[in-house]
């Protein structure tokens, strides 16, 4: 397992901040001084969530189910912050900030991820999505060796995240590695539901 030090944390979680926060003010203000929907919603996710994790490899691969898992979210301005550590832990698997651009008219999305060797990735909406369906694109990144024919590829990665309610919301994260067939299939499906 790839592990990164409290400093280099804290150093990647500031400047992943720091790429987000692009939103105008009127876009981070608090739901009594007339927030946008987006942040109105964001706010609305705040809170502890049980998650499991469904990692397919390959395309028609067996699915590996992690369970055990919570995902602690908070604002922090106009982003939402969310961690995601074990149950019976705090050290941090994945940090990851969601916010919405009201000047570019479209959301962005920074993740840390402490599991696998992967620099941060960003990604954005190409649209103006609705809070309920986000879809977002990410700049292609090196593939981490952690499945056959992965190392030295190049992998193009698409999440949706789509919310049922207040309680339940899935990250659909759909990859395509540059391997010559172009075969985009479901790798991940992150399944959150809120803690009471």
């Amino acid at each position: 397992m790839y592990k990164l030090s409290v400093f280099s944390r804290l150093t990647l979680t500031l400047a992943a901040a720091g790429v987000l926060v692009t939103a105008p003010a009127f876009a981070q203000r608090g739901p009594e001084e007339g927030a946008t929907r987006e942040t109105v919603a964001l706010s609305a996710q705040e809170g502890a969530w049980t998650v499991t994790d469904t990692f397919w490899a390959r395309p028609g691969g067996a699915p590996v189910v992690n369970t055990g898992m919570v995902a602690d979210r908070r604002m922090v301005g106009g982003l939402l912050e969310e961690t995601l550590h074990a149950a019976d832990s705090s050290h941090p698997l994945r940090i990851d900030y969601l916010g919405y651009d009201a000047t570019a008219g479209q959301w962005r999305y920074v993740s840390i991820e402490a599991r696998v060797p992967v620099a941060p990735m960003s990604a954005s909406s190409f649209e103006r999505d609705a809070p309920e369906r986000i879809t977002l694109r990410f700049e292609p990144f090196a593939a981490p060796p952690i499945a056959p024919g992965w190392a030295g590829r190049m992998l193009r990665m698409e999440e949706v995240i789509a919310r049922d309610g207040r309680d339940h919301e899935t990250k659909d994260q759909y990859f395509i590695l540059a391997d010559g067939t172009a075969t985009r299939w479901l790798a991940h499906r992150y399944d959150y539901q809120r803690r009471h």
